[in-house]
Protein backbone atom coordinates (compact mmCIF):
# COMPACT_ATOMS: atom_id res chain seq x y z
CA UNK A 1 0.00 0.00 0.00
CA UNK A 2 1.10 3.56 -0.41
CA UNK A 3 0.14 6.49 2.13
CA UNK A 4 -2.81 8.72 1.44
CA UNK A 5 -1.62 12.12 0.16
CA UNK A 6 0.38 14.47 1.96
CA UNK A 7 1.92 18.14 1.76
CA UNK A 8 5.76 18.24 2.69
CA UNK A 9 7.17 20.88 4.62
CA UNK A 10 11.23 21.11 5.37
CA UNK A 11 11.97 22.58 9.22
CA UNK A 12 15.01 24.84 8.77
CA UNK A 13 15.41 24.86 12.64
CA UNK A 14 13.94 23.88 15.92
CA UNK A 15 11.67 27.03 15.61
CA UNK A 16 10.84 26.71 12.08
CA UNK A 17 9.39 23.21 13.37
CA UNK A 18 7.18 23.96 16.04
CA UNK A 19 5.49 26.94 14.06
CA UNK A 20 4.67 24.71 11.33
CA UNK A 21 3.17 22.44 13.73
CA UNK A 22 1.44 25.53 15.28
CA UNK A 23 0.06 26.12 12.11
CA UNK A 24 -1.09 22.81 11.10
CA UNK A 25 -2.05 21.19 14.31
CA UNK A 26 -2.90 17.51 15.10
CA UNK A 27 -2.59 17.43 11.40
CA UNK A 28 1.18 17.63 11.18
CA UNK A 29 3.22 14.75 12.11
CA UNK A 30 7.19 15.30 12.08
CA UNK A 31 9.92 13.25 10.25
CA UNK A 32 13.09 12.27 11.38
CA UNK A 33 14.55 9.46 10.06
CA UNK A 34 11.03 8.05 8.78
CA UNK A 35 11.50 4.05 9.68
CA UNK A 36 8.98 4.06 12.49
CA UNK A 37 6.20 6.95 10.63
CA UNK A 38 6.27 5.83 7.12
CA UNK A 39 5.34 2.29 7.48
CA UNK A 40 2.38 3.04 9.77
CA UNK A 41 1.69 5.42 6.99
CA UNK A 42 1.82 2.72 4.24
CA UNK A 43 -0.62 0.46 6.63
CA UNK A 44 -2.94 3.55 7.03
CA UNK A 45 -3.17 3.35 10.81
CA UNK A 46 -1.32 6.97 10.26
CA UNK A 47 -2.93 9.52 7.57
CA UNK A 48 -1.44 12.82 8.32
CA UNK A 49 -2.00 15.55 6.03
CA UNK A 50 1.75 17.46 6.78
CA UNK A 51 4.66 16.06 7.08
CA UNK A 52 7.50 18.53 8.73
CA UNK A 53 10.98 17.14 7.84
CA UNK A 54 14.05 17.63 10.51
CA UNK A 55 16.25 16.12 8.42
CA UNK A 56 18.15 19.50 8.01
CA UNK A 57 18.71 20.19 11.51
CA UNK A 58 22.39 19.43 12.00
CA UNK A 59 22.62 21.19 15.06
CA UNK A 60 20.61 18.26 16.74
CA UNK A 61 22.71 15.80 15.71
CA UNK A 62 25.74 15.46 18.42
CA UNK A 63 26.66 13.74 21.82
CA UNK A 64 28.02 16.02 24.34
CA UNK A 65 30.12 15.81 27.77
CA UNK A 66 27.82 17.99 30.28
CA UNK A 67 30.15 17.06 33.13
CA UNK A 68 27.67 14.84 35.09
CA UNK A 69 25.69 13.49 32.09
CA UNK A 70 25.56 13.53 28.42
CA UNK A 71 23.83 15.47 26.15
CA UNK A 72 22.53 13.58 22.36
CA UNK A 73 20.87 15.43 20.20
CA UNK A 74 17.24 14.24 19.20
CA UNK A 75 18.61 13.83 15.31
CA UNK A 76 21.52 11.65 16.36
CA UNK A 77 21.62 8.34 14.40
CA UNK A 78 21.94 5.27 15.33
CA UNK A 79 24.98 4.81 13.77
CA UNK A 80 26.42 7.72 14.97
CA UNK A 81 25.88 6.50 18.66
CA UNK A 82 27.37 2.89 18.64
CA UNK A 83 30.37 4.37 16.94
CA UNK A 84 30.58 7.63 19.36
CA UNK A 85 33.67 6.98 21.50
CA UNK A 86 32.41 9.58 24.54
CA UNK A 87 28.76 7.36 25.10
CA UNK A 88 31.37 3.93 24.68
CA UNK A 89 33.37 5.24 27.77
CA UNK A 90 30.66 6.48 29.82
CA UNK A 91 27.43 5.06 28.50
CA UNK A 92 27.96 1.90 26.78
CA UNK A 93 24.93 0.88 27.13
CA UNK A 94 23.42 3.51 24.67
CA UNK A 95 26.10 2.87 22.66
CA UNK A 96 25.40 -0.80 22.34
CA UNK A 97 21.94 -0.82 22.28
CA UNK A 98 21.99 1.02 19.43
CA UNK A 99 23.87 -1.35 17.50
CA UNK A 100 21.02 -3.44 17.72
CA UNK A 101 18.31 -0.99 16.33
CA UNK A 102 16.59 -2.62 13.06
CA UNK A 103 19.50 -3.49 10.16
CA UNK A 104 22.06 -1.19 8.92
CA UNK A 105 19.53 0.87 6.69
CA UNK A 106 17.96 1.32 9.63
CA UNK A 107 20.50 2.63 11.64
CA UNK A 108 21.97 4.91 9.14
CA UNK A 109 18.77 6.27 8.82
CA UNK A 110 16.79 6.10 12.11
CA UNK A 111 17.25 8.67 14.95
CA UNK A 112 16.95 8.47 18.86
CA UNK A 113 14.51 11.30 18.95
CA UNK A 114 12.50 9.53 16.16
CA UNK A 115 12.57 6.36 18.33
CA UNK A 116 11.53 8.15 21.24
CA UNK A 117 8.90 10.46 19.76
CA UNK A 118 7.12 7.30 18.33
CA UNK A 119 6.76 5.60 21.64
CA UNK A 120 6.23 2.13 20.70
CA UNK A 121 7.07 -0.38 23.56
CA UNK A 122 8.70 -2.34 21.32
CA UNK A 123 11.75 -0.37 20.88
CA UNK A 124 14.64 -0.91 22.32
CA UNK A 125 15.93 2.29 23.33
CA UNK A 126 13.20 3.77 25.34
CA UNK A 127 13.47 0.77 27.79
CA UNK A 128 17.38 1.77 27.77
CA UNK A 129 16.40 5.08 28.44
CA UNK A 130 13.87 4.12 31.36
CA UNK A 131 16.60 2.35 33.23
CA UNK A 132 19.08 5.12 32.93
CA UNK A 133 16.54 7.49 34.61
CA UNK A 134 17.76 9.55 31.27
CA UNK A 135 15.76 13.29 31.11
CA UNK A 136 14.47 14.61 27.76
CA UNK A 137 14.47 17.87 26.98
CA UNK A 138 11.15 19.62 24.98
CA UNK A 139 10.66 22.74 22.73
CA UNK A 140 7.29 24.27 21.90
CA UNK A 141 5.90 27.37 21.53
CA UNK A 142 5.17 27.80 25.45
CA UNK A 143 9.24 27.39 25.77
CA UNK A 144 11.54 24.55 27.55
CA UNK A 145 10.74 21.85 29.57
CA UNK A 146 13.00 18.43 30.87
CA UNK A 147 10.71 15.27 31.34
CA UNK A 148 11.99 12.28 33.45
CA UNK A 149 11.85 9.27 30.99
CA UNK A 150 9.72 7.76 33.56
CA UNK A 151 7.29 10.45 32.47
CA UNK A 152 7.37 10.51 28.87
CA UNK A 153 5.23 7.55 27.52
CA UNK A 154 1.57 7.47 28.11
CA UNK A 155 0.52 4.59 26.29
CA UNK A 156 0.41 2.57 23.39
CA UNK A 157 2.44 5.14 20.05
CA UNK A 158 1.45 7.68 22.92
CA UNK A 159 4.02 10.62 24.94
CA UNK A 160 3.37 13.38 26.37
CA UNK A 161 4.98 15.22 23.23
CA UNK A 162 1.77 18.37 23.14
CA UNK A 163 0.87 18.89 18.98
CA UNK A 164 3.37 21.75 18.77
CA UNK A 165 6.50 20.38 20.68
CA UNK A 166 9.60 18.94 19.54
CA UNK A 167 12.24 16.23 21.68
CA UNK A 168 15.10 18.18 20.90
CA UNK A 169 17.85 16.88 23.78
CA UNK A 170 17.91 13.31 25.55
CA UNK A 171 20.44 13.68 28.73
CA UNK A 172 21.62 10.30 30.28
CA UNK A 173 23.97 9.85 33.34
CA UNK A 174 27.60 8.64 33.57
CA UNK A 175 27.50 5.62 34.53
CA UNK A 176 31.02 5.54 36.56
CA UNK A 177 31.50 2.12 37.95
CA UNK A 178 27.64 0.97 37.63
CA UNK A 179 27.70 -2.38 35.46
CA UNK A 180 24.89 -2.30 32.67
CA UNK A 181 23.84 -5.00 29.92
CA UNK A 182 21.15 -5.13 27.43
CA UNK A 183 19.04 -8.53 26.46
CA UNK A 184 16.96 -8.66 23.21
CA UNK A 185 15.62 -12.03 22.28
CA UNK A 186 14.11 -11.93 18.69
CA UNK A 187 13.21 -14.62 15.37
CA UNK A 188 15.58 -12.49 13.59
CA UNK A 189 18.53 -10.03 14.01
CA UNK A 190 16.23 -7.27 12.45
CA UNK A 191 13.22 -8.10 14.16
CA UNK A 192 11.40 -5.78 16.64
CA UNK A 193 12.33 -7.36 20.23
CA UNK A 194 9.67 -10.01 21.25
CA UNK A 195 11.15 -9.06 24.86
CA UNK A 196 14.45 -7.01 25.86
CA UNK A 197 15.22 -6.29 29.56
CA UNK A 198 18.18 -3.33 30.03
CA UNK A 199 19.83 -3.32 33.50
CA UNK A 200 21.88 -0.87 35.28
CA UNK A 201 23.33 -2.20 38.32
CA UNK A 202 25.15 -0.83 41.02
CA UNK A 203 27.41 -3.01 44.03
CA UNK A 204 27.97 -1.42 47.39
CA UNK A 205 30.08 -3.48 49.91
CA UNK A 206 29.65 -6.89 48.21
CA UNK A 207 26.27 -6.36 47.64
CA UNK A 208 23.95 -5.22 44.89
CA UNK A 209 23.31 -1.80 46.15
CA UNK A 210 20.70 -0.65 43.54
CA UNK A 211 19.56 -2.19 40.07
CA UNK A 212 17.32 0.00 37.38
CA UNK A 213 15.62 -2.57 34.72
CA UNK A 214 13.55 -1.48 31.80
CA UNK A 215 11.53 -3.65 30.04
CA UNK A 216 11.07 -3.66 26.39
CA UNK A 217 7.91 -4.85 24.83
CA UNK A 218 6.11 -5.88 27.78
CA UNK A 219 3.26 -3.85 28.19
CA UNK A 220 1.50 -0.42 25.98
CA UNK A 221 4.70 1.60 27.02
CA UNK A 222 8.37 0.38 28.16
CA UNK A 223 8.14 -0.68 31.69
CA UNK A 224 10.46 -0.88 34.76
CA UNK A 225 10.53 -4.19 36.73
CA UNK A 226 9.84 -2.58 40.14
CA UNK A 227 9.09 -5.64 42.10
CA UNK A 228 12.17 -7.14 40.75
CA UNK A 229 14.22 -3.62 41.33
CA UNK A 230 12.86 -3.79 45.03
CA UNK A 231 14.28 -7.62 45.74
CA UNK A 232 17.59 -6.91 44.41
CA UNK A 233 18.31 -3.87 46.11
CA UNK A 234 20.78 -4.78 48.90
CA UNK A 235 20.40 -8.36 48.00
CA UNK A 236 23.82 -10.91 47.55
CA UNK A 237 24.77 -11.43 44.17
CA UNK A 238 23.86 -15.45 44.63
CA UNK A 239 19.82 -14.24 44.99
CA UNK A 240 19.72 -12.40 41.62
CA UNK A 241 18.07 -15.47 39.99
CA UNK A 242 15.19 -15.26 43.50
CA UNK A 243 15.00 -11.53 43.18
CA UNK A 244 14.33 -11.11 39.22
CA UNK A 245 11.48 -14.19 39.15
CA UNK A 246 9.33 -11.07 39.84
CA UNK A 247 10.36 -9.26 36.95
CA UNK A 248 6.76 -9.59 34.96
CA UNK A 249 5.17 -8.94 37.90
CA UNK A 250 3.01 -5.71 37.17
CA UNK A 251 3.41 -5.78 33.83
CA UNK A 252 0.70 -6.36 31.03
CA UNK A 253 2.40 -8.70 27.53
CA UNK A 254 0.23 -9.10 25.04
CA UNK A 255 -0.03 -12.57 22.78
CA UNK A 256 0.44 -11.96 18.70
CA UNK A 257 2.37 -14.36 16.39
CA UNK A 258 5.32 -13.70 17.94
CA UNK A 259 5.02 -15.38 21.27
CA UNK A 260 2.19 -15.63 23.67
CA UNK A 261 1.97 -12.94 26.75
CA UNK A 262 2.97 -16.67 28.77
CA UNK A 263 5.77 -16.73 27.04
CA UNK A 264 6.85 -13.00 27.06
CA UNK A 265 6.35 -13.37 31.01
CA UNK A 266 8.60 -16.08 31.22
CA UNK A 267 11.31 -13.92 28.34
CA UNK A 268 11.16 -11.56 30.99
CA UNK A 269 12.44 -13.36 34.29
CA UNK A 270 15.37 -15.44 32.35
CA UNK A 271 16.29 -12.16 30.22
CA UNK A 272 16.33 -10.00 33.92
CA UNK A 273 18.86 -12.54 35.44
CA UNK A 274 21.22 -12.85 32.42
CA UNK A 275 20.99 -9.03 32.27
CA UNK A 276 22.23 -8.20 35.78
CA UNK A 277 24.49 -11.25 35.96
CA UNK A 278 26.12 -10.10 33.10
CA UNK A 279 25.41 -6.15 34.64
CA UNK A 280 27.17 -7.33 37.63
CA UNK A 281 30.18 -8.72 35.82
CA UNK A 282 31.71 -5.87 34.35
Amino acid sequence: MIPLAFDYEVAESVDHAIELLGQHGDEAKLLAGGHSLLPIMKLRLAAPTVLVDLGRLGDLNYVRDEGDHLAIGAMTRHCDMERDATLGEHCGLIAYTASLVGDPQVRHRGTIGGSISHGDAASDLPSALLALDANFVVKGSGGERTVAAGDFFEDYLQTILAPDEVLTEIQVPKLGGAGWSYKKFNRRAQDWAVVGVAAVVERSNGSIGSARIGLTNMGSTPLRATAAETALSGADPSSVAEATSSADEGTSPSSDIAASDEYRRHLARVLSKRAVEEALDR
